[in-house]
């Protein structure tokens, strides 16, 4: 609100002695700011400037003025003539001269509707001569910014779900020692005829798609290294074949076409030696420390190879055992899996959860506006995935969007302790901001970092609360909100308050319109102030007491258009 200062004269009225009370101190004038006052952060801050004329105080005389809002008094300020004893502010009898006073108190109830006054006594010497009669020189208290909605937003974990899924299947083909041919006894594998069923599935699934199918053949480490070569890449290509027959016996189409498939030789496959070398717990470990060796010492093929014939018995073993593995082509299929359609979803969420997995879930949920259908889903992936703070976390969200606040915040301590993270943290926060607890609740969004755009949302209500205006504009962002709008109009830009209302939530709100008349007050917009109030009490009849007594309209408590609404 724009500030006005008033300057009211004092009337001494000096209890059994008025002569000499008006003689010891006359004509001092006192003038507050702002007037009316303000409550910011739960305070009123009040700065009264006291001025004496020429010859306005006794040389000898002194004054204990003390200030009041209503029936609360603030600190008192001792203002004394030049002679006169003590630690008062010397005012000089002959010039006279100003004292600037001013007084922080925190705000109560009472002092909503009430005067501000100026009382105290009069002394000439020790001795008091008189009161200073209790004196208005201003009016309280704008209490506006209690109008914050402490609407503290709480934020959902997010799923990782993927409607299109990346898969892959692999089948292994082994061969014997120098040979490219596939056995038919390959053929018969458990994980060949494995094989061919996924390929019978894939042609009857629509939500298989095969993209790519990629095959490597590899040589085990021992032989000339490129004819080693030439096999690996011989042995992928009759895997291909191999895997081509399958398919047109299994009527996969997809599968059939040559160029559906990647086939490549890797070589002697050292890496796969070491693998099995590693996995293996028939040899003992000091010989497999010694092949081990020799594998990363010695960079010379033929070298490398020796040195293992050397081991005798070692190497027989890995001959029998490790190498057999080695020879072999990997077939690795490679589909997209399209996952269960929105309506899937929510059937199988009734019927059959069990079939859902976390992250299916957690999305199933979101595809619900109703909260008892959200909680029912957030419940089910607690209880299957109870060690991922996301589920509990997002029971607790829902729990607070039903005001069951006591409810959610044990469910958010649960998921902050199931694993520190900022999402529980701001959510906590807003707990914190319900309850009251401010301080708390900055600590919590603190450290709430990355969780969402609701954090600076939370803190900007923190701001308003505090009476930081300008960071809780900013902290409010850019969407339109009742309470982007009330900071607007607390940090003095009234003529966009009207704006961000009318673009929220609350544009034809009992308190949207409130605001909107406060706005319009400050702007000296009468007639806006009349037609929004009328709006704002046709929505909510409580409005026409609070304006009747609230100090944003009290230029216009003598005005009928005014008095018409409000009174």
């Amino acid at each position: 609100m724009k500030k006005q200062t008033i300057k009211v004269f004092t009337l001494l009225a000096i209890a059994g002695s008025l002569a000499t009370g008006c003689k010891l101190l006359k004509d001092v004038t006192y003038e507050a700011t702002p007037n009316p006052l303000e409550m910011h952060g739960d305070s009123v801050r009040v700065t009264v400037d006291i001025t004496f004329p020429e010859k306005g105080i006794h040389k000898k005389a002194a004054a204990e003025i003390v200030p009041m809002i209503g029936n609360t008094a603030l600190k008192s300020i001792r203002v004394q003539g030049e002679k006169a004893t003590g630690n008062g502010e010397a005012i000089q009898y002959k010039a006279g001269g100003k004292v600037t006073y001013e007084d922080m108190v925190a705000y109560t109830p009472d002092m909503e509707n009430a005067d501000f006054n100026i009382t105290g006594k009069i002394y000439k010497g020790e001795k008091e001569k008189g009161e200073i009669e209790a004196t208005k020189i201003a009016d309280a208290t704008i209490i506006t910014p209690y109008l914050v909605v402490k609407d503290f937003k709480v934020v959902l974990a997010k799923d990782e779900f993927r409607r299109v899924t990346q898969e892959s299947t692999m089948t292994v083909i082994n061969y014997d020692k120098g040979r490219d041919a596939v056995k038919s006894t390959e053929l018969r594998d458990d994980d060949v005829k494995a094989f061919g069923e996924f390929l019978i599935e894939a042609q009857a699934n629509p939500k298989i798609e095969l993209t790519k199918i990629n095959v490597v053949g590899f040589a085990s480490p021992e032989g000339e290294i490129d004819k080693n070569n030439g096999l690996s890449g011989d042995r992928a290509k009759t895997a291909v074949a191999a895997a081509i027959k399958i398919a047109k016996q299994s009527e996969n189409d997809a599968a059939s076409e040559e160029g559906m498939y990647a086939p490549s030789g890797s070589g002697e496959d050292f890496p796969g030696f070491e693998r099995e070398l590693n996995a293996d717990t028939e040899m003992n470990d000091s010989d497999k420390q010694l092949v081990l060796r020799i594998l990363k010492t010695e960079s010379n093929p033929a070298t490398r190879e020796q040195k293992m014939r050397d081991l005798g018995k070692s190497f027989t073993y890995l001959d029998r055992n490790i190498f057999p593995k080695l020879r072999r082509a990997e077939i690795g299929i490679n589909y997209d899996l399209t996952g269960f359609s929105d309506e899937e979803l929510k059937a199988n969420s009734v019927s059959n959860p069990d079939t859902l997995n976390l992250e299916e879930l957690l999305f199933c949920a979101t595809l619900y506006t109703d909260l008892n259908e959200q909680l029912r889903i957030y419940k089910i992936a607690e209880t299957r995935f109870p060690d991922d703070y996301r589920t509990t976390n997002n029971v607790g969200a829902v729990l607070y969007m039903m005001n069951k606040v006591s409810e959610a915040k044990a469910k958010f301590e649960k998921a902050n302790g199931i694993k520190d993270n900022p999402i529980s943290k701001n959510n906590l926060g807003a707990v914190a901001g319900v309850e009251g607890d401010r301080n708390k609740a900055s600590e919590l969004l603190g450290q709430a970092g990355g969780a969402g755009s609701e954090v600076d949302y939370n803190k900007g209500i923190i701001a308003i609360q505090d009476g930081n205006y300008g960071d809780a504009v900013t902290l409010l962002g850019s969407d339109a909100s009742f309470n982007k709008g009330l900071a607007q109009v607390l940090n003095g830009s009234a003529s966009s308050a009207a704006g961000t209302v009318d673009g929220s939530d609350d544009a034809e709100s009992g308190q949207g319109y409130y605001l909107k008349a406060v706005a319009a007050a400050r702007q000296d917009k009468l007639a806006d102030v009349v037609s929004n109030l009328k709006s704002a009490i046709s929505k909510d009849g409580s409005y026409k007491e609070k304006a009747a007594k609230d100090r944003e309209f009290i230029k216009y408590f003598e005005n009928a258009s005014f008095t018409a609404v409000a009174n």
